[in-house]
């Protein structure tokens, strides 16, 4: 695939990785019948049809995400997240095993109003996994503190992201949803392995320093699996977790091969693997 035809939000998943894609489509599971709500492009959408057997129903606004998430998909709706109706298209559609909703409600103006939504559909029976970037993040933390905040194409601040979430938000808006969060896990990136590593290299040692005994400074995206509050699985507290340490990206190499799986296609990583001998 030419970069030129390329969706922004279109990537591959390394099903084995450490990355939110790879965690959603791991706790969503094998042989699901799914919703993907905002499912872009169908990166996501692939694997769980390729390597989970599910079957899925996708969602999206985007006509040229569209395009391509049809390949993937038992049948797609053109969906705007911000009509409270758009719960009304899949009137007609059997239940759902799961709906999964991967880095979207940041980008819609009622993000609870979305998920009531979604925690609707799924009734009683169904599960609800979702993924969210962590705006309590010391990369964040750094810009804030610098009176800079760099909005860009892709990451924590992507520009088209209208809405921000810490930990203690995030577990709120699933209370208000009639969700609760039985299953939880942390993507953590170093500060100084985020797209604001300069931001971070900037701040004086001993601010550096202070940041480093925040206990989720390194949390870039919160991964989790809900269920209706009315069910007796037991509930996770998302401040209780304990947070795993990242070892880092130790190398320039390393942050290098990490920008190249979000932003060039497996075709191309090989053409340069091929040129460097590698």
């Amino acid at each position: 695939m030419s970069q030129e035809n390329r969706h922004n939000y279109e990537y591959d998943v390394d099903l084995a990785g450490p990355t939110a894609p790879a965690r959603v489509v791991r706790l969503v599971g094998n042989n699901k019948r799914v919703l993907e709500v905002g499912a872009g492009p169908g990166s996501i959408t692939k694997m769980l049809k390729g390597a989970g057997n599910c079957r899925v129903t996708g969602l999206e606004i985007d006509d040229t995400a569209i395009v391509k998430l049809k390949e993937f998909c038992e049948s797609v709706y053109k969906a705007d997240l911000n009509d409270p109706a758009w719960p009304e298209l899949l009137a007609d559609e059997a239940p759902y095993d799961v709906i999964v909703a991967a880095d979207v409600l940041e980008h819609v103006y009622n993000p609870l109003a979305v998920l009531k939504g979604m925690a609707g559909i799924a009734d009683n029976h169904g599960e609800v996994v979702i993924s969210l970037p962590h705006v309590g993040h010391n990369a964040i933390i750094a810009c804030l503190l610098d009176e800079d905040f760099q909005y860009r194409d892709w990451g924590l601040l992507d520009r088209t992201h209208i809405r921000f979430f810490g930990l203690k938000n995030m577990q709120q808006l699933f209370t208000d949803a009639g969700l609760k969060i039985v299953e939880a896990q942390f993507v953590i990136t170093r500060p100084e392995d985020s797209e604001f590593a300069n931001k971070w290299s900037g701040l004086a040692a001993n601010v550096r320093a202070a940041l480093a005994g925040n206990k989720h400074g390194e949390v870039y995206q919160v991964v989790v699996r809900a269920v209706a509050a009315t069910r007796a699985d037991a509930a996770v507290d998302l401040m209780s977790i304990p947070v795993e340490r990242s070892a880092g990206v130790t190398d320039a190499g390393g942050l290098a091969r990490r920008l190249a799986r979000r932003f060039l296609s497996e075709g191309a990583r090989q053409k340069i693997r091929s040129m460097m001998g590698k």
